[in-house]
């Protein structure tokens, strides 16, 4: 099924149970396909509306109009007092309580269509730690014109419109990192030693640009932690590895460098920290589905239907 599943080992229904937490992803169906969807709380399927808590390998951006209960992110608890943008950065944990009448909103996109804006990142993960954020008036009616946009270019999908939906999306983002934090709903932090601290840092290094290069065994002495507890630590707040992530830093570099550049294959895969390019040509394969070259040739060969299913699952029967 295309859209949001589960990883592998991580509950194979995407509902809680003995295998441990759900972790979703988006499951994109071509490698050169459309990482993003948007859609309603319906379109996109009761999943997205979960009373249990789950993480995401993705980013997920709620816009809520409507309705009453609470959403839960980490350790913060909000109360919905619609209009509402609420950020879910991969690896956060989360789930909605008591909630009735629920209307806005969901965008889902991987770290791969913020190619074109990777300072994007940074200030995602920022708002993944306000995570949620109350709208004034007039930013409020901003807000609605500018995801109606969103939504009516990926329904569309016209000509140019992956370039739309980046481009609005970055303008979505820059305006929401502006806002003030309103101060009750702010996260407890972490002292620097705890797991999310270390978790954090990691991510923060790997954003770096020596990010892709780095091996588990460096982040850990930079950190100064064992490689044993780095590994605790990020599986506990994330869900993944720090291979899983090291490597999908790689691949997100690699492709950054494939589009945006002229660099020679060999040269990309010694950027990325490949010494060997025919290695580098067989992580690509395998990570991605497509060849470098391939993937360099086919980017913005989008499928003629790139909307990708809904993440809908059917309830168990009572």
């Amino acid at each position: 099924m295309r859209g949001t599943t589960v990883l592998p080992g991580e509950g194979n229904s995407g509902l809680p149970g003995k295998e441990g937490m759900p972790t979703h992803r988006l499951e994109v169906p071509m490698p050169n396909a459309l990482p993003f969807a948007i859609g309603t709380f319906d379109t996109i399927g009761p999943m997205s509306r979960a009373s249990f808590p789950h993480r995401h390998t993705f980013h997920e951006i709620v816009h809520v109009t409507g309705g009453t209960g609470e959403h839960v992110v980490d350790l913060a608890r909000f109360a919905l007092r619609p209009p509402n943008l609420c950020f879910i950065a991969p690896g956060q944990v989360h789930h909605w309580e008591n909630v009735t009448g629920l209307e806005g909103n969901v965008i889902l996109f991987t770290e791969d269509f913020l190619l074109d804006h990777p300072a994007d990142r940074h200030a995602l993960r920022g708002l993944g730690q306000r995570s949620w954020v109350e709208l004034p008036d007039e930013e409020a009616d901003r807000t609605a014109r500018l995801v109606a946009d969103l939504d009516g270019e990926y329904r569309a999908g016209a000509d140019g419109f992956q370039g739309v939906l980046r481009a609005l999306l970055h303008v979505l983002v820059v305006r929401a990192a502006r806002l003030p934090v309103r101060r009750s709903a702010e996260v407890p932090s972490a002292p620097r030693t705890g797991p999310g601290s270390v978790a954090a840092r990691f991510s923060t290094l790997l954003a770096g640009p020596e990010g892709p290069l780095r091996s588990v065994r460096a982040c850990a002495r930079q950190l100064g932690v064992s490689e044993g507890y780095l590994s605790e630590a990020v599986k506990a707040s994330t869900g993944r590895t720090p291979g899983e992530l090291i490597r999908q830093a790689r691949v997100h570099e690699a492709k950054r460098l494939l589009l945006h550049t002229e660099l020679s294959v060999r040269q990309v895969a010694d950027r990325v920290g490949f010494g060997d390019p025919a290695y580098f040509c067989r992580f690509f394969r395998r990570e991605t589905g497509a060849s470098p070259g391939d993937f360099r040739r086919g980017d913005g060969d989008i499928h003629h239907d790139h909307r990708l299913e809904s993440i809908a699952r059917p309830l168990p029967s009572a």
